[in-house]
């Protein structure tokens, strides 16, 4: 395996000295993806693996150009125009989406400033060679969570039919199966994606490992996704079947980690070695050609507009004085006392006040460091098992009703980003752009609720709206009036 990949070597230099200088121009995310894959998380503990096969692929089995194709010149060409281009309007793109902090964006991009990269230098049939390796790659990005809620739909929508078909004694509801002994939950971990992760994983190496075209590309991932996905409901099925066999006693119900690798594997290993393989004769891989030094130009102008230019905007400036509300005759309040329970992040420094009948909270940060987020990431704040939303009024105001007790609660909120307000999260997203450009590191979710009665809320709604007017925000050294009313 040394002797081999001694010997790609020469054809296998250009390729890594491109993903270096793609790591260099995008090393910010690149650091963050690092830090994500070495937390081994259920959906990311394929990610340090799979950054590992894309080297050794490189090394043991490098692109494949095609013979006819022409090696690449000195001289900057038509090619290496558009490709510089290209790689400059994606570093301005991902500079743009990390001031945002768009996480899931600035990780899809990666690849993206890598082809660029590999065509800026390399040229186009290069990249064409390089593509294969560069959606390998992309597996190791965290978008895997996103796919856990639809499998575990079709999860349990299959083997509630299969259980069905069984004929067992099982109420079948959603992602529950009642069975006369207990009950089981398929869960986000029945999903399954890691075996579906793998089972990709698998398939892309041996496209690459047999030099597929598209068509064999598509066929491989197919059977990939399909081995993957029943896998993972055969052993799901298998608990069921056990856990009604056994009264709900066996030790597979709270221990079937090592059941799911074995089915997986009793799938997955014919697949692998019915597998048709295609070797490379000798001679057939073609050298890329060497890095164009004219191209070098649209490298260090990304470098300038990409991580430089990031590191001077997001550069954090002296700390500023925390906001607070100017309020009359109003008192600190317990978070617990809120009419309707919010659900905050812990970095977030929370204040409550009820002045009459309406209660008010503040929550905000201060961005500290350059790697820090303006705007946090938030979950919706209202739990939505609980508070039904039942109407929106005109200004943004919202009634909320508990759907236990029946109580009915006026919620507004906004969002202050910087010297900027926002009446959602995905404006306040977006306005770290220019809070960002122009020196703002603070950040506030400002809410007022009101309670009403249970008949009708319509006069809270205009009470709420009417509050809301001249509500504002001051820094605590500048604001007026205290919470008490006395003067600062």
């Amino acid at each position: 395996m040394l002797r081999k990949a001694h010997t790609n070597l020469p054809q296998a230099v250009p390729y890594l000295t491109v993903t270096l200088i793609s790591l260099i121009l995008f090393y910010p995310t690149w650091w963050r993806l690092l830090s994500k894959w070495l937390q081994f998380e259920q959906v990311l503990v394929h990610g340090l693996a799979t950054a590992a096969l894309f080297i050794g692929l490189l090394l043991l089995h490098p692109p494949l150009t095609a013979r006819n194709a022409d090696t690449p010149s000195i001289s900057l060409n038509k090619a290496s125009l558009g490709g510089g281009l290209a790689l400059v309007a994606t570093v301005l793109v991902w500079l743009l989406i990390e001031l945002a902090r768009i996480d899931t964006l600035a990780y899809l991009l990666l690849p993206v400033g890598l082809a660029a990269t590999c065509w800026t230098l390399l040229g186009w049939a290069a990249t064409r060679a390089f593509l294969p390796y560069l959606l390998l790659l992309s597996l190791s990005l965290p978008i895997w969570a996103d796919l856990v809620p639809p499998l575990v739909a079709m999860a349990s929508a299959v083997v509630g039919t299969w259980v069905q078909w069984m004929g067992m004694t099982a109420l079948i509801e959603g992602h529950y199966i009642t069975l006369p002994y207990g009950r089981l939950v398929i869960a986000d971990g029945c999903s399954g994606i890691r075996y579906f992760a793998i089972a990709i994983l698998l398939s892309m190496v041996t496209a690459v490992l047999n030099d597929y075209r598209w068509r064999g590309w598509l066929a491989c991932l197919g059977v990939a996704v399909a081995l993957g996905l029943l896998a993972n409901w055969v052993r799901i099925t298998i608990l069921v079947v056990v856990a009604y066999a056994t009264d709900m006693e066996s030790a597979l119900i709270t221990d079937h980690e090592f059941l799911g690798w074995v089915v997986f594997a009793f799938f997955i290993g014919p697949a692998l070695y019915l597998a048709p393989v295609k070797r490379r004769q000798p001679g057939h891989i073609k050298a890329p050609g060497s890095i164009r030094r004219p191209a070098l130009a649209f490298v260090v102008a990304a470098a300038l507009l990409g991580p430089v230019s990031l590191a001077f905007f997001q550069a954090p400036g002296n700390p500023k004085p925390p906001w607070t509300l100017e309020l009359v005759d109003a008192r600190v309040e317990a978070s617990a006392g809120l009419p309707l329970p919010m659900e905050l992040p812990g970095n977030l420094d929370q204040k409550v006040w009820q002045s009459g009948p309406f209660w008010y909270s503040l929550a905000q940060t201060q961005k500290r460091q350059s790697n820090d987020k303006l705007v946090p990431y938030l979950r919706p704040p209202v739990d939505k098992d609980t508070w039904q939303l039942q109407q929106t009024s005109p200004q943004g105001a919202r009634l909320y009703r508990n759907i236990f007790t029946r109580e009915q609660v006026v919620l507004a909120q906004w969002y202050q980003v910087g010297q900027f307000r926002a009446q959602s999260y995905q404006q306040a997203k977006l306005l770290q752009i220019p809070a960002t450009l122009s020196g703002q590191s603070r950040f506030a979710l400002v809410t007022a609720q009101l309670a009403c009665d249970r008949l009708s809320c319509d006069q809270a709604l205009l009470d709420m709206e009417a509050q809301l007017a001249t509500l504002t925000l001051h820094p605590r050294d500048e604001a007026p009036q205290t919470i008490d009313g006395s003067n600062s």
